[in-house]
């Protein structure tokens, strides 16, 4: 089953400017509130093994009465942290240079329902948007990613005040406006700084890389909780529609014409399909009582986004056996997007729709269902806080990459009318979907799995070397909906792609629900952390441990590390030599200490893990060309599609009795031509707002040897 080893967390917290030796979670400050330790709820894995860490929620412990009421003033930008195992796993921190990212060190431009109000007294007595610039660039609730040249970058976050609130008074009711800015993490100088702004300012977006070495951005919400936007009435209550598009080269965002507009659940699963197009999973976070949209019945619609001519071609009703292109509905959701819609067209389409369900109504009574069917239509639609998961990809026998599969696993489901937030029990319902590409044509399938040995809330996947899924971690209800009253699942799973079916592995150490995170380490194990929870029913922490419920005692700073069976075992495989770079259809050799016995060769991008969202999740099965002794001829995918430039892992693989076993990986840079055209261009901007001339290198340049973010 694996094992778990013991929670070890950062030794010190700097208290009023004094390093403390602690091994508490919080020491109380000398004005009395809480400096604590950061909680892992974004983690990216590094160069060398090590690991970019995020804080989640930082300054809830400071709630006296109502996060509601208070988190507008109380709320601090996220700390960051690099971690690093040395020998025997010990391991040691390093806080990076801006500690919290830099981003609005003069306060956010942010958009109040009480700035310039007719009666003006109101504007400074109840908008309280300036009253801090401690919480006005938080890292929080951005997206993740990872560049070609390894860097991470952060797009989007949070920026917190009360509306309305009471001038000078931490009382009020909290909003959380999603911020336009975008940071790069450079890991070989430890730093962030300040790329292009967005235009529209993003709290739970999604990115995702494309073919290019470009980065796709979508979703979000500008306003949490009172999304109410005078100047913008068609993005009011609900989700940014708009997409926007980033140049590595250039360090700038392009908004994406109206066709490549669609509406999104929160951190909408996205993943880059073999054929270059944007796979949309039906997936996303159940976050808002509300649902966060008007139009958010189109979330159950599974979708691809063709970056090549901007548009999106709706599929599927997620997870049922009815393809909405065969039947005339391919740009159902693009048509029924109110910012793409003229009166005209408008009134076309209430015509269109009144023929259009009639045609489903007959489709739907033709069919022949049986009781798999049913249990697909009552987990169909959207899921929300589910794992999504590329397989790993294959090619097939002329060597091409054209199919991939996408595994979902537990979330709170849609019962195929509602979507955000849906149910409040978590399923068990595993599903896989199969996406087949030809060209630009795409084709849909859904298929039942067994299910998970639980349901399981907010669960984290990671893709494991040996071909597997791991999930850790997550709830038996949604945390979110009401926190604290969730039980917390300690019990690993892992999905057998052989025989569909889950497996209950070993059991961690520390409850972790709202906010965990789990990354495949470079030697096959697997790091896991996290734990930031919402405050007890939005009030203040209240621990109800003995009852068996999540620990509500603050955030959690640990880490655990598992050890999968396959990394106990004294035999793996070696790989003795392997390149540093590749590129599409390059065909290189390795060498294996046991080549003669290696049926498998995976290549794994670095995981960066945020929300249990990390769209660029991917391996690939490179197909053996040739043994020599312990020299393995190996082939890379033709395009960079299957293969988008970053860092990646090459791990190959034995197959036993007990089940494939991996070597340790060997650690891999893909380039691509567009990667590699990109040198320079980029105008850095520093904490303090203001250019670098020197910072102009583009943050691709690494792979041409120049260092990015270097003064």
């Amino acid at each position: 089953m694996g094992a778990f080893s013991e929670p070890f967390a950062e030794p010190t917290i700097i208290v009023d400017g004094e390093v403390v030796e602690t091994d508490e979670k919080c020491v109380e400050t000398a004005d009395g509130l809480a400096e604590c330790k950061p909680a892992a709820g974004t983690m990216a894995l590094l160069k060398a093994g090590r690991l970019l860490y995020l804080n989640a929620l930082e300054g809830t412990e400071n709630v006296e009465l109502s996060i509601v009421a208070e988190f507008g003033e109380v709320s601090v930008n996220d700390q960051s942290r690099v971690l690093s195992l040395g020998e025997n796993d010990e391991p040691t921190w390093l806080k990076p240079d801006v500690l919290r990212a830099g981003a609005n060190p003069d306060g956010a431009d942010s958009e109040t329902l009480f700035n310039n109000t007719p009666l003006a007294v109101l504007d400074g007595l109840l908008d309280t948007a300036d009253n801090t610039d401690k919480n006005d660039g938080a890292l929080f609730c951005s997206d993740v990613i990872g560049l070609a040249d390894g860097s991470v970058f952060a797009v989007g976050g949070t920026d917190y005040y009360s509306e309305p609130g009471i001038d000078g008074l931490p009382l009020g009711v909290a909003e959380l406006e999603g911020i336009k800015n975008s940071r790069i993490f450079h890991a070989e100088t430890n730093t962030w700084t300040q790329s292009g702004d967005m235009k529209y300012g993003r709290w739970y977006p999604s990115l995702v890389t494309l073919p290019d070495s470009k980065v796709l951005v979508a979703s979000g919400v500008e306003k949490l909780l009172k999304p109410v936007y005078p100047s913008d009435p068609l993005n009011s209550g609900r989700n940014i529609a708009q997409t926007e598009t980033f140049d590595p080269c250039t360090g700038t965002w392009s908004v994406n014409p109206s066709t490549a507009d669609r509406s999104l659940p929160l951190y909408p699963r996205l993943h880059l399909l073999p054929n270059g197009h944007v796979y949309y999973n039906a997936g996303g976070q159940a976050f808002n009582p509300f649902g966060q949209a008007y139009d958010q019945a189109l979330w159950n619609i599974a979708a691809t986004y063709n970056p090549a001519e901007q548009r999106w071609t709706d599929l599927a009703y997620a997870g049922l056996p009815l393809e909405l292109d065969e039947i005339g509905l391919g740009q159902l959701a693009s048509t029924l997007n109110v910012t793409n819609l003229s009166l005209e067209q408008g009134a076309s389409l209430v015509g269109d729709l009144v023929g259009s369900a009639g045609n489903l109504l007959t489709l739907a009574s033709e069919l022949d269902i049986d009781p798999d069917t049913l249990k697909s239509a009552i987990g169909g639609g959207m899921r929300g806080s589910t794992s999504s998961t590329m397989l790993p990809l294959k090619p097939d026998e002329n060597g091409n990459y054209t199919d991939a599969e996408f595994l979902t696993a537990g979330g709170v489901p849609s019962y195929a009318l509602l979507t955000s937030p849906g149910g409040y029990f978590p399923i068990a319902q595993s599903r896989i979907d199969t996406i087949r590409t030809d060209g630009d044509e795409v084709d849909y399938e859904s298929r039942l799995t067994g299910p998970l040995n639980r349901p399981r809330w907010y669960g984290t996947n990671v893709l494991m070397p040996d071909g597997s899924v791991m999930v850790f971690s997550g709830g038996d209800r949604d945390g979110v909906v009401v926190p604290g009253l969730e039980g917390p699942i300690k019990t690993a799973e892992r999905f057998d792609p052989e025989t569909s079916t889950w497996t209950e592995m070993a059991s961690g150490i520390r409850a972790r629900t709202y906010h965990n995170t789990a990354v495949l380490l470079p030697d096959g194990r697997v790091m896991v952390a996290g734990h930031s929870p919402i405050n007890t029913a939005y009030l203040r922490f209240v621990d109800l441990q003995e009852f068996g419920l999540a620990p509500y005692d603050g955030r959690d700073p640990s880490f655990e590390i598992y050890t999968p069976p396959y990394a106990m075992r004294n035999d793996r495989p070696e790989i003795l030599s392997a390149p540093e770079t590749l590129m599409p259809g390059d065909e290189f050799s390795i060498q294996v200490d046991q080549a003669a016995d290696i049926e498998k060769v995976l290549l794994i991008r670095r995981t960066v893990m945020t929300h249990a969202v990390d769209s660029d999740q991917r391996a690939i099965e490179l197909p053996v060309q040739s043994r020599n002794g312990n020299n393995l001829r190996l082939k890379m995918p033709e395009s960079a599609s299957v293969t988008p430039a970053g860092a990646y892992m090459l791990f190959a693989s034995k197959n036993t009795e007990e089940g494939w076993v991996p070597s340790v990986s060997a650690p891999v840079m893909v380039q691509t031509n567009g990667s590699l055209q990109c040198s320079g261009g980029t105008q850095m901007v520093d904490e303090n707002g203001e250019t670098d001339e020197e910072l102009r290198d583009g943050p691709l340049s690494n792979l041409l040897g120049s260092l990015t973010g270097q003064r």
